[in-house]
């Protein structure tokens, strides 16, 4: 009777664990943009966004106050982390300055202008409460004279607490502000002017 007991408590917790409504999913949504920015961009692909393991797996990871980040199997993400943060953030730079950004592969017979890369270094609901999202982008134009960015980003949304729900939230109004940072092009970094190398054969006589 003991061993059955437990397997039948077994079997009961398994049952509640894989029930899908105690599962929550969340979406990245950034609000509409705020007034607009003069288009610094025209057309760009934006590649995939690379972001920590923690911040790339389905669960909603947080940090708590031992500096441990933790997560839940219960509070997952709607869409795949990478995938939902390159569309996300292309669609709220081309809202915000009228560009035209698009997330890799380039789907137009035209090529982009300019190619964005974004490298998060950091996207976590911290201990303190407050969403922090920091690493990098650059925004590199090949073309003869074309300029080249290299900049920083370290934004902080504060938090009304630790949910799931208040850090997507949270990350939603993050990736809108760095939508703002890389529209204008501003945060500390380099700029570097492009160089066009001279053609080797521009003043030979052709052959024929």
């Amino acid at each position: 009777m003991r061993i059955g007991t437990l397997t039948g408590v077994g079997l009961l917790a398994l049952t509640a664990c894989s029930n899908p409504e105690k599962t929550a999913r969340y979406l990245i949504d950034p609000p509409p943009a705020i007034g607009q920015v003069p288009n610094r961009l025209g057309t760009a692909e934006l590649k995939d966004v690379s972001l920590p393991g923690y911040a790339s797996d389905e669960e909603v990871a947080y940090q708590t106050p031992d500096g441990a980040v933790r997560s839940s199997p219960r509070n997952l993400w709607a869409d795949n982390p990478e995938r939902a943060f390159t569309l996300t953030l292309a669609r709220a730079i081309s809202d915000a300055s009228g560009a035209t950004v698009i997330g890799e592969p380039w789907p137009l017979a035209e090529p982009p202008q300019r190619v964005l890369e974004v490298r998060v270094e950091r996207a976590l609901a911290q201990a303190n409460n407050t969403y922090r999202l920091s690493g990098r982008y650059f925004v590199s134009d090949d073309r003869g004279g074309g300029t080249n960015h290299a900049r920083n980003f370290d934004i902080v949304v504060p938090m009304q607490s630790e949910s799931p729900g208040q850090t997507a939230a949270a990350a939603s109004q993050a990736i809108s502000l760095l939508a703002q940072q890389i529209a204008t092009l501003s945060g500390p970094g380099r700029t570097i002017a492009t160089q066009t190398q001279p053609d080797p054969f521009a003043d030979l006589e052709p052959l024929f």
